[in-house]
């Protein structure tokens, strides 16, 4: 997976071009780049050795499982089960969740109920506090709902203080703490075909009912940990950084770890966590051993406080518009203005735009990808360069520079990384791509040489690229009792990332056969509106259950291993990391992707998709059909890809309120949707004669359409007209009959 579009090029092709486009390039080039390229392979080389992929982290559990509790609790927390219905469960509290909920509520939608294993909202930022803790995208477009709230941040980079207290305004504002479970873990899902409803089991023994359930755990909530040699023998102090111990370290998120004066320190990991991390143990502790496999590239942040002018001048929509312009830019596209214009904007605007001159003939692909393969050396030499200005020993200016292409691995932006390294206090163990060796009781063994230690931290980072019920922590059974452990064993299916066959009525805020920008707040903030729109329709139109359909699953997927064979050479070439599964490249690995093309031409999928309006690619069941199943009364045809008898206007819904004959079967959204379900089956026995011209003027009314709906469904209508017809007044026949053996007479 990757942040940016990477095109699909012959490699040994583009080789030939970087050569020639070196050859001629005036000035000349300040590298080799036929240098370049072998000193990469090298690098990635000598950390493929380690041949162990995803295999060489470890599940957290047993004897390490205190390394997963939650530091912000209080222990000792209880409360009674609960044993509710709602229209709509939601499995997270971060701001994938959030944004889920707020955007539900929007549509109307507000019988839902939130299970969340943390002890409030906060998601990412509510495990990562570790000083330093602050958002590498700008706050702007990063932190959602900004409009919504009327708040703006205070720094353009916002720092974990303020994300986590962002999280809980959205929690106030839109009166999400009433639905919440916090400290509450879902650990099974099970589906009930009988009444097309899910029921969320939990850690504190609820069974929660719901038309819908949408796991939005988020990508970063579980820590990756590393099968190291071990890691149960040290008799030190140790925790993971997501679940940092201020009790040991003194201090909090900004700082102040007066506790470490007398301690010596150790930290495996130097990704975009650590990176923020090693400055503070610099500044605070006795002596600190930064473990080292491979560096990150380290650019410029340029953090500021926010310009109150600028912001009492920004007009309504500007949060949304700034989104786009940001993702457009970093995918390569074009825009008048750059409206964040940080590290991100200008890596991507000159990796990824091709310079065409005036009067030249259209670049081949392979031609433009020599252009971008320069901009990134050139870009990369920047960076290393940076390392030599800043860091005064050349023996570790040298080990800090990274040698691979940008976006083999998440950029990182900080202004006192690089400098922590000129204290003498602190020590860099590069361990060349080997990573460290094992641990002991007293530290760390890398290199052969042991480095003994008080307290050692893991900025291992979470689990991305692992099993989704490992890494989200449950199981999830669909129809005919399949565990999506099991179809998803040799890779996903979806369709567009959030909807998969045999799980109706799942939603899944995911990033795996979907898409990943930058930005993934943006991403996730427009899932969130597909849901609303999605359970919306749902509802209008009185569907019971919508679920990919076993063609389409199956054309999306081959989409996504498509784009995957056009990256697979570009990550061939990248040291191991989680964009390239940990440098093995596999089927399931291919299957677990994201869509190639881009995020603004995926979230312009599926906002085309909303707009046709035709639920495409899903099998979509009636209310009424289920119900008449259940029954016995007519066989499985009724569903389909198209509207269904349970579409009706606004206008005619009031109608039938007024005279009195309010057709239950066909939904709705006059209550919540579990009423509106139970009421089915009331609506059955009081369905006489009359009803039943109400039901056929329905849906033969000319205005029962929204514009456009019409034509749209034309040939589907045709089709089922007279079966419908039909079924309809058999259906009324067999209500009259059942109610005069009982001895009542159905009304005229």
């Amino acid at each position: 997976m990757t942040e940016v579009p990477v095109p699909d090029v012959d490699k040994d092709e583009v080789d030939i071009k970087v050569s020639q486009e070196a050859a001629q390039s005036d000035p000349p080039l300040p590298f080799d780049p036929i240098h370049l390229q072998a000193k990469y392979a090298a690098e990635r080389d000598k950390r493929l050795a380690r041949d162990q992929g995803v295999e060489q982290y470890i599940v957290l559990d047993g004897h390490l499982s205190h390394y997963l509790k939650d530091p912000w609790v209080e222990p000792g927390f209880e409360r009674d089960p609960i044993q509710e219905q709602v229209d709509v469960v939601i499995i997270g509290g971060g701001y994938g969740a959030q944004s889920v909920a707020v955007r539900l509520i929007q549509a109307g939608i507000e019988n839902f109920r939130i299970v969340e294993k943390a002890g409030d909202f906060g998601g990412t930022w509510y495990w990562s506090r570790y000083p330093g803790a602050q958002c590498d995208i700008e706050s702007y477009i990063y932190m959602p709902l900004l409009e919504e709230l009327g708040y703006m941040p205070t720094e353009k980079y916002a720092r974990a203080q303020e994300l986590l207290h962002h999280s809980h305004l959205i929690g106030e504002k839109f009166d999400l703490y009433r639905r919440a479970l916090f400290q509450t873990e879902a650990k099974e899902l099970r589906w009930n075909d009988a009444d097309s409803t899910w029921t969320t089991h939990t850690s504190r023994g609820d069974a929660i009912t719901s038309h819908f359930v949408i796991p939005a755990a988020g990508p970063l909530h579980r820590p990756k940990f590393p099968g190291l040699r071990g890691i149960e023998d040290f008799k030190g102090h140790s925790f993971h950084s997501s679940r940092w111990d201020f009790g040991y370290t003194g201090g909090d998120p900004s700082g102040g770890l007066e506790k470490l004066k007398d301690k010596r320190v150790g930290i495996v990991g130097t990704g975009a966590t650590a990176v923020q991390i090693v400055p503070h143990l610099g500044e605070w502790a006795k002596e600190v051993y930064v473990f080292q496999r491979t560096p990150s590239s380290i650019d410029v942040r340029g953090n500021r406080p926010t310009d109150q002018e600028w912001a009492r001048g920004l007009k309504e929509g500007w949060q949304k518009e700034r989104m786009e312009n940001f993702d457009i830019i970093v995918n390569g596209g074009d825009q008048d203005e750059d409206m964040v214009a940080d590290g991100w904007t200008d890596i991507l605007r000159e990796l990824l735009v091709v310079r065409q001159k005036p009067g030249e003939k259209e670049l081949s692909p392979e031609e433009a990808a020599a252009q971008r393969q320069i901009a990134d050396f050139k870009k990369m030499e920047q960076i290393r360069a940076r390392a030599d200005s800043v860091v005064e020993d050349k023996e570790i200016a040298d080990s800090l520079k990274p040698w691979y292409n940008q976006f083999c691995k998440r950029p990182c932006f900080h202004d006192e990384y690089l400098n922590t390294f000129n204290r003498p206090n602190v020590k860099l163990v590069d361990t060349k791509g080997a990573g460290v060796d094992r641990i002991t009781e007293n530290g760390v063994i890398a290199n052969g040489e042991e480095f003994e230690i008080d307290c050692l931290i893991y900025a291992t980072g979470f689990e991305l690229a692992t099993e989704w019920t490992h890494r989200t922590g449950m199981e999830i059974y669909g129809r005919n009792n399949i565990k999506i452990s099991d179809k998803w064993r040799d890779g996903s299916a979806t369709l567009h990332g959030w909807t998969t066959n045999g799980f109706p009525n799942c939603l899944f805020v995911s990033i795996v056969q979907a898409v990943l920008t930058p930005n993934f707040m943006h991403v996730t903030g427009e899932q969130a509106r597909h849901f609303a729109y999605v359970i919306k329709e749902c509802m209008d139109r009185g569907i019971r259950t919508i679920e990919a359909n076993e063609e389409a699953e199956k054309e999306w997927t081959e989409v996504i291993v498509k784009g995957t064979e056009a990256r697979k050479e570009f990550f061939k070439e990248c040291t191991p990391g989680y964009y390239n599964n940990e440098g093995k490249p596999s089927e399931v690995a291919a299957r677990n992707a994201t869509y190639g093309g881009g995020s603004p031409a995926f979230l312009g999928i599926l906002r085309e998709w909303r707009e046709s309006g035709r639920l495409e690619g899903l099998d979509v069941v009636y209310g009424e059909k289920v119900r008449l199943e259940e029954e016995g009364k007519v066989e499985r045809e009724l569903g389909g890809k198209g509207v269904g008898v349970g579409l009706k206007t606004q206008e005619k819904q009031e109608q039938a309120k007024e005279e009195g004959h309010v057709n239950k079967i066909e939904g709705g959204s006059g209550g919540t949707y579990m009423e509106n379900k139970i009421n089915e089956e009331d609506g059955a026995k009081k369905l006489g004669e009359r009803d039943l011209d109400i039901a056929l003027e329905l849906i033969h009314s000319e205005d029962r359409h929204e514009k456009g709906l019409e034509e749209r469904y034309a040939d589907l209508q045709a089709k089922h007209q007279a079966e419908i017809f039909d079924l309809l007044r058999r259906q009324g026949k067999e209500v009259e009959r059942l109610l005069k053996k009982n001895g009542k007479t159905a009304t005229a």
